[in-house]
């Protein structure tokens, strides 16, 4: 197990503009606020979606579309440096009209509605590869 102690700088409440995409809202938010480490959480509704499932035994991502209205019942991840840039690895439960849940890597989404809450570190949090599992992981 790896770990550290982290001290919450700054927090922040965000509505996400609607018919802009979700992740890129949070990673524009970063880069505005000069933020390189956060947590966050985050609800509303998305017009469609990417979701990514990672494969473990062949160690690459799937990609599934969802061309829908989708909530996000759940929606949680950190903001860490990958390769210079700022990036908001995120994850999201979704579900449909009929209460069908959809889960994964939340790679890209329009949004109808997002309230999101952010907490900064002052400790930078890193990606790097991590051999056994083929991810950029931080710390």
């Amino acid at each position: 197990m790896h770990y550290r102690e982290v001290e919450s700088t700054r927090e922040f409440l965000l509505r996400l503009e609607t018919g802009a995409d979700w992740r890129t809202e949070i990673e524009e938010f970063a880069d505005l606020e000069g933020i390189d480490a956060a947590w966050f959480q985050a609800m509303g509704a998305v017009q469609d979606a990417e979701v990514w499932f990672y494969d473990q035994d062949d160690q690459e991502y799937q990609s599934v579309t969802f061309d829908e209205p989708l909530e996000v019942a759940a929606c949680v991840g950190n903001v860490a440096d990958l390769d210079g840039e700022r990036f908001a690895h995120t994850h999201a439960v979704l579900s449909r009209r009929s209460g069908q849940a959809l889960a994964g890597h939340l790679s890209s989404a329009t949004v109808f509605a997002g309230e999101v809450h952010l907490r900064a570190f002052d400790e930078p949090l890193e990606r790097a590869h991590h051999e056994p599992t083929d991810l950029d992981l931080w710390l």
